[in-house]
């Protein structure tokens, strides 16, 4: 079983940056594909970023160019830098891993191992 942690969250004023950290224990995912979702109220849970086992990251059209999704793997914990909030990126934010895939996908139900969220609120 992977465990895994988020932290970072806060509230912001729009135009500021935040780094979400999401810590894993239980198992070293350097192999896993790891994913951040988020959730606005009264919203689904949509995909933000991924990275693949092999550094590839991809991101939802929403915040190309304002987020960057990176891991160290000599710490087991995976990163998301977000500069240039905008309030549209209020949500609760969750890290997710899938084990044995070559390729991020953006699908809620394709990742096993979820963290429990992080609260980041952006004031306008």
């Amino acid at each position: 079983q992977v465990q895994l942690v988020e932290s970072g969250g806060g509230l912001v004023q729009a135009g500021d940056s935040l780094r979400l950290s999401c810590a894993a224990s239980g198992r070293t995912v350097s192999s896993y594909v790891m994913g951040w979702f988020r959730q606005a109220p009264g919203k689904e849970r949509e995909f933000v970023a991924g990275i693949s086992w092999s550094g590839g990251t991809y991101y939802a059209d929403s915040v190309k160019g304002r987020f960057t999704i990176s891991r160290d793997n000599a710490k087991n914990t995976v990163y998301l830098q977000m500069i240039s909030l905008k309030p549209e990126d209020t949500a609760v934010y969750y890290c997710a891993a899938r084990e044995w895939a070559q390729e991020v996908k953006a699908e809620v139900r394709w990742y096993a191992y979820w963290g429990q969220g992080t609260q980041v609120t952006v004031s306008s």
